[in-house]
């Protein structure tokens, strides 16, 4: 399995309503054939320490059977439109790609 980790750190200026909206951008992903399984959610109340990351506003997990189910996935129509739409909304998005 491949897993594909995208953290994104939010604009501070972006309403309630806007923040919903990504969300529900985020999964809308799940629907992309080439997709396993996705999981969404921010930061997790564990304790403070230098080697945790706790900035992010969101991060989404895409579990792809391989490499070729993942790049499907980066040209996934749905996929498209989800950047094309949300681009605007994230000062910051980090990928860690694991197998």
């Amino acid at each position: 399995m491949l897993f594909h980790c995208v953290y994104f750190w939010l604009k501070p200026e972006l309403t309630a309503a806007q923040r919903a909206d990504f969300r529900r951008g985020l999964e809308s992903l799940a629907a992309i054939k080439s997709v396993v399984a996705t999981s969404i959610g921010g930061p997790a109340p564990t304790t403070a320490r230098p080697i945790i990351d706790h900035s992010f506003d969101l991060a989404l997990i895409v579990q792809c059977r391989d490499v070729a189910a993942e790049a499907a996935y980066q040209i996934d129509p749905i996929h498209l439109a989800f950047v094309a739409q949300f681009k605007s909304h994230w000062t910051r998005v980090q990928i860690y790609d694991s197998q």
